[in-house]
């Protein structure tokens, strides 16, 4: 194997595709940074062009742009409160409040160290073990996920500041919005009201981008904004990378289990990095000494966010390369650069294209030092767009998420959906109901129907194996344990406020 690394390494040496390397890189994080420009936009632009490149300088290109994709939403959601790619929802929890205080050095070098050291872990646990854990990942049917997603959903409560009420209440109407358009399996059209627009349901982006970021400018928009001053947010302090070292290494535990999250939720075919920063947030929430200062500007938040959904990159690779399985929408990309190749993913890929394999490892490695190095010399520059003044700044937001919505499918009637999820997340802000259960809701509950149902046809529309089902059994198991000790977390808080 180390034979195999160091030749995949000097085929990647050489000027030629380092160069290919560090332009997918920048351009990954240009689009990662503009609302709505994902990771899978970026490599579907670029997949023409590496048609006529050999296929270790097409995926050289490919694997720098879904890096730098992923890396780039990073930007947007600690300065503006505003995820770039749905892989950045979780971090707009901490970093943002970190930003408004005026440490938006420190939560800028904590998100791009440890997402580099999450990508890098996920790298080598796809290095050493992709075969072994791809095979596991077969073992999951329609049963298994919908226990997965079920388990997932249970985390709301860690998501819900305040009122856990709220908190489900903005989940079931997540749950509600995603259900718009056509069912799973049948493709029966609901809740359309004759609106052909509507048969494919509303689009995660224009959701996402609406509730975060239309919402936030709408509240911000209420109040009075001096032209002359250069806004609220105090002058970001910057040393070194904004840490030190015990800061650093305090966070350890918390960067391994949540990097450990992303390799295997990225594995699991169809969940992505959008659902483990998400669930591995909540993790370090619910398992922190001090769960009440989350989603108040901590490092911990950040941490938590940043390194499983750069984990999640390298899970995400280990059914593609393995199986031919495409782990999320960009690993269904990549399959067709490497199919167009005429190279079949799978368990003979490892044998047939050893250099290809090694290759793609080497630039994987390649380009997560290249996107740390981007973001560590860009860093001054970007907490320089918190001194641009809020009635400048706020309407060019606007504008990008107009063309970040519109861009997703060439649509006008995703602007209008924008618009809506804007208006309800300004609905949100001011009722006090936390977003991120409606997200949670939106991108899990399509996930858990289309499971049950498939499920239900193998069983013969018996409920009994889902709960019985070895897998499935454990997770049912986990999510009751963690619903259980949440409610007993919280009867001993308000027991001990009550005898205060």
């Amino acid at each position: 194997m180390a034979a195999d690394l160091i030749a995949g390494f000097s085929s990647m040496f050489t000027p030629y595709n380092m160069l290919l390397i560090v332009t997918g890189v920048a351009m990954g994080l240009v689009f990662g940074s503009i609302p709505g420009l994902t990771a899978t936009m970026a490599v579907a632009i670029c997949l023409p062009i590496t048609f006529t490149m050999d296929p270790g300088s097409g995926m050289a290109l490919l694997m720098g742009l879904y890096i730098g994709g992923v890396s780039g939403g990073l930007i947007p959601a600690i300065l503006l409160k505003l995820p770039g790619t749905p892989s950045s929802i979780s971090s707009t929890f901490d970093g943002y409040p970190m930003a408004q205080k005026g440490e938006a050095g420190k939560a800028f070098g904590l998100a791009f160290v440890f997402s580099f050291l999450g990508g890098i872990l996920s790298i080598i646990a796809l290095i050493l073990i992709s075969p072994p854990l791809a095979e596991f990942a077969l073992r999951f049917g329609p049963i298994e996920y919908f226990a997965i997603t079920m388990f997932a959903l249970t985390l709301i409560s860690s998501l819900s500041e305040g009122s856990i009420v709220k908190g489900m209440l903005s989940a079931l109407l997540g749950i509600s919005l995603a259900m718009v358009g056509s069912a799973p399996i049948d493709s029966f059209p609901r809740f359309t009201f004759g609106m052909g627009q509507l048969d494919a349901g509303f689009n995660l982006l224009p959701a996402l981008i609406g509730l975060f970021a239309v919402g936030e400018i709408l509240n911000i928009s209420e109040r009075k904004i001096n032209p002359l001053t250069k806004g609220n947010t105090p002058p970001p302090k910057m040393k070194g990378f904004g840490f030190s070292l015990s800061e650093f290494f305090s966070q350890s535990w918390n960067y391994l289990r949540s990097s450990l999250m992303g390799v295997g939720i990225g594995i699991l075919p169809g969940i992505g990095g959008g659902t483990a920063n998400i669930i591995a947030y909540a993790t370090a929430k619910n398992q922190s000494r001090y769960p009440e200062k989350f989603g108040t500007g901590i490092p911990d938040g950040v941490v938590a966010s940043e390194s499983s959904n750069n984990a999640a990159i390298g899970g995400a690779l280990v059914p593609l390369m393995a199986l031919g399985i495409p782990g999320d929408t960009v690993t269904a990309m990549l399959l067709g650069g490497l199919v167009i190749h005429g190279i079949q993913p799978g368990p003979l890929f490892f044998t047939n294209d050893t250099d290809i394999v090694y290759g793609i490892f080497a630039a994987l490695i390649i380009a997560n030092i290249a996107m740390f190095l981007f973001l560590s010399m860009g860093i001054r520059l970007f907490v320089k767009i918190l001194s641009i003044p809020k009635h400048i700044l706020l309407p060019i937001i606007l504008v990008l998420c107009a063309v970040g919505a519109f861009a997703e499918n060439n649509r006008l009637f995703d602007i209008w959906a924008l618009l809506f999820f804007g208006i309800l997340g300004y609905l949100f802000l001011k009722g006090k109901f936390p977003i991120a259960p409606a997200i949670l809701g939106f991108i899990l509950g399509p996930i858990a129907e289309e499971n049950l149902r498939r499920g239900l046809q193998l069983t013969q529309e018996n409920f009994w194996p889902f709960l019985t089902e070895p897998i499935a059994a454990v997770f049912w198991i986990i999510a009751l344990l963690s619903v259980v000790l949440k409610g007993w977390k919280n009867y001993h808080q308000k027991k001990s406020l009550g005898g205060t």
